[in-house]
């Protein structure tokens, strides 16, 4: 069952992914959902985005019913830990020394909901990203340049990431914040994306 005639709502307060939708060419605004985010630290990493964009999808999707309704969350994976935003300046250079000179994942949620049509679609992208080495004058450099404090790990690979990145493997929209593959293949399944 497709409703491609109803809106869709981007329920998120990130830049990121309303710059990333909007590469999609498909109309929608923002409405951010008033939820309290799970950001245990210790939890299996694909299950918290999941949870988390459901969460944030069904809040906007019960305030709007007629609507598509798209949610999504990204963390950071290493060391069996979750990195989610640092909660200030030495938090970020913690993270980033963590994951100085060795791999980590990127994980992303995405669900998509239309409450009048019961349709409830989720899916899950990991992408992998590989840091340099880092030392102090690195981080000093790079935390003078990027407002890190509203980015999981305490990074933007878009923003200066030359510094940070040695290369990654997968999708480099997903490490910003919305895989624009997966999220264009489920608004074309329901009709409002060609």
């Amino acid at each position: 069952m497709t409703f491609p005639t109803a809106p869709l709502i981007l329920a998120s307060a990130s830049p990121r992914r309303r710059e990333l939708l909007g590469q999609l060419g498909v109309p929608f605004r923002i409405e951010v959902a008033a939820v309290a985010e799970n950001e245990a630290r210790d939890h299996n990493p694909r299950e918290l985005v999941a949870e988390n964009a459901a969460l944030k999808a069904d809040a906007v999707a019960a305030i709007h019913p007629e609507a598509w309704v798209l949610g999504a969350d990204t963390t950071v994976f290493v060391d069996e830990q979750v990195l989610n935003k640092p909660r200030d300046l030495e938090e970020a250079k913690s993270m980033l020394w963590a994951l100085s000179g060795r791999s980590h994942s990127v994980f992303t949620g995405l669900a998509l909901r239309h409450s009048e049509g019961r349709v409830r679609i989720d899916r899950g992208v990991e992408s992998r990203v590989y840091f340099r080495t880092l030392t102090d004058a690195i981080i000093e450099h790079y935390l003078s340049l990027v407002h890190t404090l509203d980015k999981a790990g305490g990074y933007a690979i878009q923003e200066h990431g030359e510094l940070m990145v040695e290369r990654h493997e997968g999708s480099l929209s997903n490490i910003i914040g919305l895989p624009l593959d997966e999220t264009k293949q489920i608004l074309t399944e329901v009709g409002l994306c060609s």
